[in-house]
């Protein structure tokens, strides 16, 4: 395995494991992304009057 190889595993293993911050709520960030849709998707919908 090359060096640059190496270097990057450690770091994305940590990712896919799950290696997230302990201050941030999953319910939270969820709740947040869908009320930042909602608001595009009504934003959207307003300007597109056909």
């Amino acid at each position: 395995m090359s060096n640059v190889a190496a270097t990057a595993l450690t770091p994305l293993t940590t990712l896919a494991e799950g290696g997230n911050h302990n201050s941030l709520s999953p319910y939270l960030t969820g709740f947040g992304a869908l009320g930042a849709l909602l608001l595009l998707l009504w934003i959207t919908t307003r300007f597109n009057r056909d």
